[in-house]
């Protein structure tokens, strides 16, 4: 599957990138037809279904892609999942190739655990933290938790940056631990 996921979501990034279209509005909409899959169980079944055929499962494409106004890429990448019979991918897909796109434009996806809502502010300078310890433009989520007491909890790949009370206390507590 990973395999798949990656060839599919790579080839929509390259064309993107090819045809210098806005790689935010296309990932937009790569999204929003992903979510309405996602959450529309009967369009799903009927993109899924090996008994329907697929002009009429493009025609309902269609329908939707004029509804929303999605570009022209975008209803032929999913035309294509759908003749390929892929669109049960279509979210692991869409995920793969914001992170393919976020690479070649030299982003780094950060989590972010706070224990309170952040101002805009607060924000930014986090996020130009993070940039100059990774070297790349950050594109950060937020998330809260009160567990970990104060301070920040940031995760950009596989490297947590651990800036918060409850990780402090931690270290301080093996520590002492060690130390006795």
């Amino acid at each position: 599957m990973a395999s798949v996921v990656n060839t599919y979501a790579r080839a929509f990034a390259d064309a993107v990138m090819d045809k210098r279209l806005d790689p935010a509005k296309t990932l937009a909409e790569a999204q929003q037809i992903s979510a309405l899959v996602r959450a529309n169980a009967e369009l799903r079944e009927v993109w899924v279904a090996p008994s329907i055929p697929a002009e009429q499962k493009r025609a309902v494409l269609e329908a939707i892609v004029k509804r929303a106004g999605i570009s022209q890429i975008v209803q032929n990448f999913i035309a294509v999942l759908i003749d390929k019979r892929r669109v049960n991918f279509l979210d692991e897909i869409v995920a793969e190739f914001a992170h393919e796109l976020n690479q070649r434009l030299g982003f780094a996806e950060a989590e972010i655990t706070t224990t309170r809502e952040l101002s805009a502010d607060e924000r930014s300078a986090l996020e130009a933290d993070l940039a100059k310890v990774t070297g790349k433009k950050i594109r950060a989520r937020y998330d809260q938790d009160k567990s970990i007491l104060g301070g920040a909890i940031a995760r950009v790949g596989s490297t947590v940056y651990d800036g918060s009370v409850k990780g402090q206390l931690e270290k301080i507590r093996e520590q002492l631990i060690t130390s006795s």
